[in-house]
């Protein structure tokens, strides 16, 4: 047997890939996370709302640029709004964003305390 043999041909792996658009929408939000501050904000957001008061004390950062980096955050689709009287709470979207963000933390831990990985 060789090994060509097991190997599909281009046009069924063509047929495998996501679209074109999910594939756009995947880098955007993947792009959204690949900021330190934003994935801290997002970390703090699948487990809860919060209001930017709290996230500014929570990652430290300038309240302008928190207020920056949720509004990008919110665009990309990743968090929405909620208002309560004077104060807009900031929540995860969805429970895939939640996955994502929990999944990617959570394989970095493995690769930073050198834990095995899972299949």
């Amino acid at each position: 047997m060789y090994a060509r043999d097991n190997v599909a041909d281009a046009s069924d792996l063509q047929q495998q890939l996501p679209g074109e658009r999910e594939v756009e929408a995947s880098v955007e939000m993947l792009r959204m996370l690949a900021d330190g501050t934003r994935l801290r904000l997002m970390w703090l957001l699948i487990n809860g709302e919060h209001d930017v008061s709290a996230l500014v004390t929570a990652v430290g950062a300038a309240r302008p640029a928190v207020s920056q980096h949720l509004g990008k955050l919110r665009l990309a689709g990743l968090v929405s709004v909620r208002r309560e009287g004077r104060r807009v709470l900031y929540r995860c979207r969805d429970g895939h964003v939640r996955r994502l963000v929990a999944e990617t933390l959570h394989a970095a831990a493995h690769r930073v305390t050198g834990a095995p990985e899972h299949d």
